[in-house]
């Protein structure tokens, strides 16, 4: 999907290289990523593979150049948890509040809600106001706060929790469709 600040597509595992990238200055300069190391190439193509099997990852390219990327994947492998997903997104920070970060997760919620996903969850470690800002903007609400559960960089941190209802209240017992 072209946008006006780029172009959305679903990622592929040639796109793994640019998605760390991205990635390595969360990792390892901020606490908004839980991992402690950068994941490799082949990890980050693995996850990506894995995503689009059942959830979506998508990339958005500029000039042709990856500069952010959202994903959806398995919140909790229970199969009564099997209609909620877990949301992340990604953004190169020269491409921060320019719409990078609106477009990717406006395309990826409404991949969600078309795999027939009912709810997503976004997990955001504290203080982060800003990214507290952009899920309610898109509906997300409060879900609960696990206080100091994340260790990094020498300290504690709590992790908000924030939900999304994608699809209103679903009564149907049919598990998400396969990606089309």
């Amino acid at each position: 999907m072209q946008t006006s600040i780029g172009l959305v597509r679903t990622a592929s595992a040639h796109d793994a290289a640019a998605c760390v990238a991205i990635y390595r200055p969360y990792v390892l300069e901020t606490a908004i990523s839980w991992e402690l190391e950068v994941p490799s190439e082949a990890e980050m193509s693995a996850r990506i593979t894995a995503a689009r099997e059942t959830h979506e990852w998508l990339v958005l390219e500029r000039d042709d150049r990856v500069v952010g990327f959202a994903f959806g994947h398995t919140l909790n492998r229970l199969p009564s948890y099997r209609w909620t997903a877990e949301t992340g997104l990604y953004v190169h920070p020269d491409h921060h509040r320019a719409g990078a970060g609106r477009a990717l997760y406006t395309r990826l919620l409404r991949r969600l809600t078309e795999r027939g996903y009912r709810q997503a969850l976004a997990g955001i470690t504290q203080p982060n106001e800003a990214s507290n800002r952009f899920h309610r903007s898109f509906g997300f609400e409060e879900a609960g706060l696990y206080r100091r559960v994340e260790w990094k960089h020498g300290r504690w941190h709590d992790v908000a929790w924030m939900q999304l209802d994608l699809a209103g209240s679903a009564d149907t017992e049919a598990p998400p469709g396969p990606i089309v």
